[in-house]
């Protein structure tokens, strides 16, 4: 039991504070102590007791005094105490636990007293890497403890100095009107790791430090890093964030760009040199696409054969130049696809190639993998040849020249007949068309957005359909009936079907489409209901989608008469591979979308916009922005009753593209 008139020191906050016992009980003290001040202490929080025992019955100042002078001299003597060297003389004797007064003996070359066991204590509590302290005894840290504390010492000191000079950075960026680039490249670690903070949260390896820095900063909301990080110039004001957050790769690996550099250098001459291709480079192909295209990936032939119509449906061989266990194959399995977004895309493959040698670019020799189709007048497939080959684009068409060449262009002609028929058989075998307008985001030098609608089923975009949906028909029947395994798309029959034949009704369309199956991805062939056929892949876009390149890759070695490129279990890999990174790319596609529709909202906040009810029930009513055609909820209005079909109009209260939210009401 602690006497009264004992001086005593217990830890404040984390400092020694030197008291005297005035009263003492079993498990409590009442002590005065340096700082004048009354203090009930439990005993167990004493941490060091004089042996000498002094009067209580002192002048109170001059006790504050003495306690004060007490306190400085252990203070002083503390400069004395090396505690590495003890740990180490501590070491030599073998034990690991001590007495405070053998280990204050060994400091000082003298027998203990209270001021030097009382330094040392002090010493061990400032200093934790050598020594530790309990229940009045101190313990040696073993050799490998003090080596992991030293580094987790280094670690905080590391982390202190970031958290000081990253303050000192985010001040000056808040206070300045302007960043000059070096002044971000510099100091770039603070900043970057409030980018993961933003991007990762909790999960972020530095987010603790990234708190601490906003926090200093004066920087709580949820998005003032990102504010942040734009006006320093380490992001633009519409940052991609779902790239950023799913980490989805925007550079290619320098393999990857050393093999595609080695790739242009090698030239075509090679293609006329392998046996196995077929020159149809005395073909007239075409292609049809957008004005802005820049990665070919079909075109189409034409010719008459005793009353039938020989169609050529030419693909761009990707395969010929990215091939399995290359640089180029795996960076096409990392992506799985190209992603385009209003403001660009992210391609599967480097621009070089998608842009260049694989694209059938006017005029240039292209490598091709080639589906000679016979059709019948009623386009029914008579015969059916599949080669690699080598063509020269003659015509590059837009849809809207097709669109206007419908009658006066003769090869136009047949192919819209062609198509129109095509299209008839896969109704009659229950396919589900829903047209649906193409959303057109546009976002001009202003950063301001502007939202178009385009018909998706105009005759020159069906024309180039019909046509890769017969490829991919072609192809998956080819593959299947040579028992070979391979990547197939099917879908479940439809259970709840509202729209029939060539129906382009927006409230019928948008209704059936909550009502469809979800498609598969399979390694043997099935039925795809809504395309109306008994098998199905894809082929026909080799240069963004992996999926395509992997089945070119396969029908090669099957035309050419070698095994199959990839065994049964590597397609099931290649199935787990697709799953996942066209579920990731989707979402970032999605999510990048909405974005700019938020966008374009936010500026038209206050206003009203047209709307159509889809669905209405006592409680939610479903709605479809027509101008967007965005699908949004509204609670349902209480004094009128809405009716599926109808037109509405509807406020745009709040937009917040970042938070991917938006607010309307009636």
């Amino acid at each position: 039991m602690i006497g009264t008139g004992k001086i005593i020191e217990y830890l404040d906050n984390g400092k020694f504070i030197c008291a005297l016992v005035m009263e003492s009980q079993p498990k409590r003290l009442r002590l005065i102590n340096q700082n004048g001040r009354e203090v009930n202490l439990p005993v167990s929080r004493v941490v060091h007791c004089s042996n000498q025992t002094h009067s209580v019955n002192i002048d109170r100042e001059a006790l504050i005094k003495h306690l004060r002078e007490t306190a400085e001299r252990r203070l002083v003597l503390m400069s004395r105490i090396d505690l590495a060297e003890i740990w180490e003389l501590a070491a030599e004797d073998g034990a690991s636990n001590f007495s405070p007064d053998f280990l204050a003996e060994l400091t000082f070359g003298e027998e203990a007293n209270d001021d030097t066991v009382s330094a040392f204590l002090r010493c061990v509590f400032e200093d934790k890497l050598f020594f530790k302290y309990k229940e009045g005894q101190i313990r040696a840290n073993s050799p490998e403890k003090v080596e992991q504390l030293k580094l987790q010492l280094q670690k905080e000191q590391k982390r202190a100095q970031l958290v000081d000079h990253g303050a000192k950075i985010l001040a000056r960026i808040l206070t300045s009107d302007s960043i000059d680039h070096e002044f971000t490249t510099v100091h770039e670690e603070p900043l970057g790791i409030i980018r993961d903070f933003y991007l990762f949260g909790t999960d972020a390896e530095g987010f603790e430090i990234a708190q601490k820095l906003l926090q200093t900063a004066g920087l709580q909301k949820p998005h003032d890093p990102f504010h942040l990080l734009v006006k320093a110039g380490i992001w633009s004001a519409n940052e991609n964030i779902p790239l950023l957050r799913n980490q989805l790769p925007i550079n290619f690996s320098l393999p990857a760009r050393q093999q595609a550099e080695h790739i242009l250098q090698r030239g075509q001459n090679d293609l006329f040199k392998d046996p196995g291709r077929v020159d149809l480079t005395h073909l007239a192909p075409l292609t049809i696409d957008g004005p802005t295209t820049l990665d070919f990936d079909d075109s189409l032939t034409l010719e008459e054969q005793d009353g039938n119509y020989l169609v050529g449906i030419h693909i761009s061989d990707v395969a010929y130049y990215v091939r399995p266990g290359d640089a180029l194959f795996t960076e096409a399995m990392n992506r799985g696809t190209s992603i385009y977004f209003p403001e660009g895309q992210i391609p599967m493959l480097p621009r070089h190639l998608s842009q260049g040698i694989c694209s059938l670019i006017q005029g240039e020799t292209r490598a091709t993998f080639s589906f000679m189709i016979l059709l019948s007048p009623e386009a029914e497939v008579l015969k059916v040849r599949i080669f690699p080959s080598i063509i020269r684009v003659k015509r590059r068409l837009t849809y809207d020249e097709v669109d206007k060449m419908l009658e006066s262009d003769p090869e136009i002609k047949i192919l819209n007949m062609l198509r129109r028929k095509l299209r008839t058989q896969r109704l009659e075998n229950g396919a589900l068309l829903l047209p649906f307008p193409d959303v057109n985001v546009f976002i001009d030098h202003q950063a301001k957005v502007h939202v178009t609608l385009s018909k998706s089923d105009t005759p020159a975009r069906t024309i180039i359909s019909e046509m890769m949906i017969l490829a991919n028909t072609v192809a998956a029947k080819y593959v299947a009936d040579r028992m070979v395994p391979g990547l197939f798309r099917s879908q479940p029959l439809l259970q709840n079907r509202i729209v029939y034949g060539e129906d382009d009704d927006l409230f019928q369309n948008t209704l059936q489409r909550k009502h469809i199956p979800r498609g598969e991805l399979s390694t043997t062939a099935k039925s795809h209901s809504g395309l109306g056929v008994s098998h199905y892949t894809t082929v026909t876009s080799p240069i963004r989608r992996l999926l395509d390149l992997v089945m070119q890759h396969q029908l090669n070695s099957i035309v050419r008469r070698q095994e199959p490129c990839f065994t049964e279990e590597m397609c099931r890999d290649f199935t787990s591979v697709l799953t996942r990174t066209l579920a990731t790319a989707n979402n970032v596609r999605q999510q990048r979308q909405r974005y700019w529709l938020l966008k374009y909202l936010a500026d038209r906040q206050g206003q009203n916009i047209d709307a159509m009810v889809i669905q209405s029930g006592p409680k939610r009513v479903n709605l479809l922005l027509t101008d967007i055609l965005m699908d949004i909820d509204l609670p349902a209005p209480g004094v009128r009753n809405t009716t599926p079909g109808e037109m509405v109009k509807v406020r745009i209260v709040k937009s917040e593209p970042l938070d991917g939210l938006v607010r309307f009401d009636w």
